[in-house]
């Protein structure tokens, strides 16, 4: 069993995206029960938004036939907000007091991935996530499926009687649900069937278009009838491969990538009785004293999101473009509101490539303004998401980002302690005496000198 400091450090990574300035003195002076707790507070629910208003929902401006300058401008508008809703939601990780919420939301993102251009959509499917981080997943489940962002991505529009898309339905079970393995070709085709009409109409708003639903008997997971798409969810809710799915990828993601069969069986059927209630299933994990052994201590790579949240929280910084921080995402990998793929994010070993080491490493240097940014990003986006170009990334404001960080705040908090106790998991590796001799021991420099190590990548 780890002992309390090492347990709370462990509890704040995991639960939340790492420890903020003013928990320092909480590590040792609260149980880890305390912590949960504040971890799961919840405060009545703000969305995160934009400030630029909708364009005019009856406007075609991004059609084909739109005039050029028309259109170039709806992209303009369109990048700017998706650039503030992807700010707005890093300043939630980071600042919020709801930080399970958050975390919960970020784990969501990832796992109902969707990657469209409207801003509105985005908007409602990022607070869809949110609202519903720690409640049911048959709520969120719905709502996910019915919102246009997901029906828009994964072309639910195309799917009609007669000419069915399968997309959707297919990626409903495989990616959503069940996963591989507890579904046939046939129920993607009946599940196909079942959701045709499945639309939203020019504000936004789900629709089923009667007129376009395939009325015919379908046979669906061992289930037969005149279908909906309504049905074909709560088919799939009925399934207890679809809790234990979902509960081994929260396993992966909060405890351990390689999963304990005896574990996740037990949360998953305990899941499945509740209803699929999602703040039960991580409650358990964190009270669990096994989530504490040392086998599931500083086992898991930092996603980029949750290295650079992570930095932000301990270091107390004014950001002058923090348009900035949308840079080191594409940089480093992982961009809010762009995941690669339905898929989302890959996890682990993945983040760590020849092309973002260095710079992982490198942050904290140049947040601080020791060092510039000397970096090329990976070339595999087709689409800019905000980055106008290539050179963008390199100019002379992202080599020399105006970051304020106030040391003499920093210096307070850890007066007469050792930063290495707070700042890494496992510190066990760490040579610290020759960590040290690479600065003039001051505590900024310490603080600098950790985070740029190896050992401040895991959690």
């Amino acid at each position: 069993m780890a002992d309390s400091l090492l347990k709370n450090k462990h509890l704040l990574w995991r639960a939340g995206f790492g420890v903020g300035i003013n928990q320092i003195d909480d590590l040792k002076n609260k149980n880890t029960h305390t912590l949960l707790n504040d971890l799961f507070r919840q405060d009545s629910f703000k969305e995160i938004t934009y400030d630029t208003p909708d364009s005019d929902p009856t406007a075609d401006d991004m059609s084909s036939t739109a005039p050029a300058e028309k259109k170039k401008e709806m992209q303009r508008i369109y990048r700017e907000q998706n650039n503030e809703l992807n700010l707005n939601f890093l300043d939630s990780m980071v600042n919020s007091k709801e930080q399970m919420r958050e975390k919960m939301a970020f784990f969501w993102h990832g796992h109902f991935a969707s990657r469209v251009l409207n801003p509105k959509f985005n908007r409602q499917l990022l607070n869809t996530i949110r609202k519903n981080a720690l409640g049911n997943f048959k709520d969120l489940l719905f709502e996910v499926s019915q919102s246009p962002a997901m029906l828009n991505f994964l072309n639910n529009q195309q799917n009609k009687k007669d000419h069915p898309n399968e997309n959707f339905a297919r990626e409903v079970m495989e990616l959503f649900t069940m996963g591989r393995g507890n579904y046939t070709e046939k129920d993607v085709r009946e599940g196909a069937r079942a959701f045709t009409g499945w639309s939203y109409d020019k504000d936004g708003n789900f629709k089923e278009r009667k007129n376009l639903h395939d009325e015919g008997i379908k046979t669906f997971l061992n289930k037969t009838g005149n279908f909906s798409g309504t049905d074909a969810l709560n088919i799939i809710l009925e399934q207890k491969a679809t809790a234990r799915f979902i509960t081994a990828k929260i396993y992966r993601f909060f405890v351990n990538e390689k999963v304990d069969d005896t574990i996740v069986n037990s949360l998953s059927t305990k899941f499945y009785n509740s209803g699929y209630d999602i703040k039960k299933l991580v409650n358990e994990i964190f009270s669990s004293s096994w989530f504490y052994d040392q086998k599931n201590i500083g086992n898991r790579i930092k996603s980029p999101v949750e290295l650079m949240a992570g930095i932000m929280r301990v270091l107390p910084m004014h950001i002058q473009n923090p348009e900035n921080l949308i840079v080191y995402q594409k940089l480093l990998g992982q961009m809010l509101l762009y995941p690669p793929n339905v898929s989302g994010w890959p996890n682990g070993k993945s983040w760590i490539d020849s092309s973002t080491l260095m710079l992982r490493l490198q942050v904290p240097q140049i947040w601080s303004g020791l060092r510039p940014l000397e970096y090329s990003p990976r070339e595999d986006d087709d689409i800019d998401m905000g980055m106008k170009s290539r050179e963008t990334a390199l100019n002379k404001t992202f080599k020399n980002p105006n970051i304020t960080i106030d040391w003499e705040r920093v210096d307070k908090i850890f007066a007469h302690k050792n930063c290495e106790d707070y700042l890494i998991q496992n510190a066990q590796s760490l040579d610290i005496n020759t960590i040290k001799s690479f600065s003039d021991n001051s505590t900024k420099m310490n603080v600098i000198n950790l985070m740029s190590t190896p050992e401040y990548q895991l959690m």
